[in-house]
């Protein structure tokens, strides 16, 4: 990053405090000081930065509010959010669009997901995913995602987990 660019180390170590001090803000006033707190540092970002929806998506979704979520995790993207950043608001999203009944949608974003580069999100795309397929009664395709992202954490019967996980979706000849 450059000299004099707001996102730098010490915004990001400010943004990681003030998520970890949100678990003390259980009530309705604690979380509107904490969206307060992030809406503060989304000020001092660039206009046009991702980070900025991309932050508040998280804390209105944090905050129980999917509906407030969801636009500006679409503005995030729009913007250009990319990387794990990305990732991370397209999995947050479908789950948001999963609980305002948009589940359809949460399966669009994150099929993609399936087959792009591998990272230590991989799982969580493919729990959010099978949630998202559930809601829509296709439990047998999430339960084949929750089963395939859980055998490899398994310390015996691996190869048997993944392959009841195939079992399940494919066809009948």
């Amino acid at each position: 990053m450059c000299e004099g660019d707001p996102v730098n180390q010490d915004w990001e170590d400010r943004v990681i405090a003030a998520w970890a001090a949100f678990d003390d803000q259980a009530d309705s006033a604690g979380q509107a000081g904490f969206r307060a707190v992030i809406d503060a540092l989304v000020a001092e970002l660039p206009d046009d930065s991702p980070l900025g929806p991309f932050e508040q998506a998280c804390a209105w979704d944090s905050t129980g509010h999917s509906d407030k979520a969801v636009p500006l995790y679409r503005e995030a993207l729009a913007r250009g959010l990319s990387g794990y950043k990305g990732r991370r608001a397209k999995i947050q999203m479908s789950s948001s669009l999963r609980n305002i009944g948009q589940a359809e949608e949460g399966v669009k974003l994150l099929t993609p997901e399936l087959t792009a580069l591998s990272d230590e999100l991989d799982d969580a795309v493919r729990a959010t995913l099978a949630l998202c397929l559930s809601s829509l009664g296709r439990d047998r395709e999430g339960l084949s995602l929750a089963l395939g992202a859980l055998a490899p954490h398994l310390p015996r019967y691996q190869r048997s987990m993944a392959n009841y996980a195939r079992e399940l979706v494919e066809t009948e000849d």
